[in-house]
């Protein structure tokens, strides 16, 4: 896992990944309630490398929503590296940030097109709540939270 800037290229890239992906699942690019992630929100920006190749596989952000509690925001593996543990490490590493930034909780959005993230977050330990912020009324907006202990 290495911590990098919002504007990194192989972040962007992994970005762009995501979008194109979440675009075809919902039929148009409408699926985002609310500002999108930049660098003047976003705290801490992850990308996971394969050790052996170099190549970047997944991403995960955090921004903080209060003094608290902060919201996973970009999380994403390339479609052949899922199932191989890359998305559990992104989201403990970003739970580990979390901690150290004094933040013990972590919240999230997902999609109702999204059942593998649904599934992926439930058994990770995050569990389902009513919608906040700006996903509050939104259609496609699935909310989870996870209590961080203060040590991971």
């Amino acid at each position: 896992m290495e911590a990098r800037q919002w504007d990194d290229p192989a972040g962007t890239a992994l970005r762009k990944e995501q979008r194109v992906e979440l675009d075809a699942r919902y039929g148009s690019d409408d699926h985002e309630p609310g500002p999108l992630p930049s660098a003047a929100d976003i705290d801490h920006f992850l990308v996971a490398v394969d050790p052996a190749s170099g190549v970047a596989l997944g991403c995960g952000a955090l921004r903080r929503l209060d003094a608290t509690s902060a919201e996973v925001k970009r999380m994403y593996v390339v479609p052949h590296s899922r199932g191989t543990g890359v998305a559990t490490a992104l989201l403990r590493a970003l739970e580990a940030a979390a901690v150290e930034r004094g933040w013990t909780t972590i919240r999230l959005e997902t999609g109702t097109a999204q059942p593998d993230a649904q599934r992926f977050y439930a058994r990770e330990g995050y569990t389902p709540i009513p919608q906040f912020g700006v996903y509050i009324g939104s259609p496609v907006s699935l909310c989870y939270e996870r209590k961080l202990k203060t040590e991971i």
